[in-house]
């Protein structure tokens, strides 16, 4: 789940890690009246969407202006800023060509940059360990450092078992270029960023740029964290965090039902249980040429009821011009697949090409129920045979 940056930065403070003072506002004037609590006179207006590249999008009605995140030198420039910002779209890398709608703005105070660095920590699936990234190139993409001066990136693994230690700080420090006094902060900062990563079941904290300020001082001046949804069971208080305004509509509806949709740009919907099958499926229908619409993982004990739920979802993207249903029945039977996807197609008229590939538990019985409905489903016989049939089907003229 992906929080907002003042949301972010008021969970790391709580650890310890050092952020500069700010407040959200929805209005300009709201932002005004904020902004005169703070010690100018320089003051950041942040967009607050669920994106990075932030500072380098451009707004969709202002494709040459400043971007989502500006500098404001007087209390009125805070004004125009938020003015530019507040119910515009922003378009981003992240977002796509279609943006997202910027609802509300930070208002942080300004400081005074000597150098700019970046840190994250995240999940290591290679070595099932916390990994330590950073870099003394601040302020760009991590995948653009790696491109260009793959030197500049340090990565250190941290054994969760035995937990971060000062020299893995002063590693790091040393290799930043920090000095004595700053390595000593660097070090608190380092360690309250850990233990945040650790209580709240992050799978990322990124803080891009860490600067270090003209006095000396070490800063997040910007972060993101991202929290592993499958703990969220365990904060309540994170769940809350949630905004779902920023996120896909189809993706909440089928966390209602219990499963896992994410929308893509192609024409294929998927309707498939199990992630490894699902990306299996997905591979293969590129591989005969066509493009997948979206990942839905149903779960391994959908109802028809549930079933039908993910079928509407699937067929609510204007995109999708075909079908794959792809079934292993093991905890799940393929009767019970087979009266979804019958009552789905029954309740909302499907009018694009349905191809179904059944296996596993009651695979007969969910094959007489498809084959008795009377509806025009094409049968598959496995994987490539289902991918060949859905790729085959959009391509017919109407």
């Amino acid at each position: 789940m992906n929080i907002h940056e003042h949301q972010a930065k008021a969970l790391l403070k709580s650890y310890g890690v050092s952020v500069l003072d700010g407040y959200l506002a929805r209005t300009s004037e709201e932002a005004r009246a904020l902004a005169e609590r703070l010690s100018g006179p320089v003051y950041a207006v942040k967009s607050q969407i669920h994106a990075g590249g932030r500072g380098n999008g451009h707004f969709k009605n202002d494709p040459q202006g400043k971007g989502g995140v500006r500098l404001a030198h007087s209390l009125s420039d805070v004004v125009v800023a938020a003015d530019a910002m507040l119910g515009k779209t922003l378009v981003t890398k992240q977002t796509g060509p279609s943006g997202q709608l910027v609802r509300q703005v930070y208002v942080e105070a300004g400081c005074d940059i000597a150098r700019e660095l970046y840190l994250s920590l995240l999940v290591d699936s290679v070595s099932s360990r916390v990994m330590i990234i950073a870099s003394t190139e601040g302020g760009t993409e991590i995948e653009d450092i790696a491109e260009r001066r793959p030197e500049k990136i340090l990565r250190v693994t941290i054994d969760p078992a035995s937990g971060i230690s000062e020299f893995h700080a002063r590693k790091l420090g040393f290799w930043l270029g920090l000095d004595a006094a700053q390595r000593k902060l660097f070090t608190q900062f380092l360690c309250g960023s850990y233990r945040a990563f650790m209580a709240l079941d992050c799978s990322v904290v990124e803080i891009n740029p860490l600067v270090v300020t003209t006095s000396g001082e070490l800063v997040a001046l910007d972060a993101k964290i991202t929290l592993d949804d499958s703990a969220l069971y365990r904060h309540p208080e994170l769940e809350a965090l949630r905004d779902e305004a920023e996120e896909d509509p189809r993706e909440i509806e089928a966390a209602k039902h219990g499963q896992h949709y994410v929308p893509l740009e192609g024409s294929i919907g998927c309707m498939v249980n199990g992630a490894g099958l699902a990306m299996a499926t997905m591979d293969i229908i590129a591989l005969y040429g066509v493009e997948p619409a979206n990942f839905l993982d149903v779960g391994g004990g959908a109802t028809k009821e549930r079933v039908t739920a993910a079928f509407k979802i699937i067929l609510s993207d204007p995109k999708v011009k075909g079908i794959l249903v792809n079934i292993f029945g093991g905890i799940m039977r393929c009767d019970i697949i087979a009266e979804g996807v019958v009552a789905a197609a029954r309740e909302v008229s499907l009018s694009v090409p349905l191809v179904v590939r059944l296996e596993g538990t009651n695979v007969q019985l969910g094959k007489d129920i498809l084959r008795k409905s009377g509806l025009p489903i094409i049968a598959a016989r496995n994987l490539a045979d289902a991918a060949l049939k859905i790729a085959a089907a959009v391509r017919e003229p109407a």
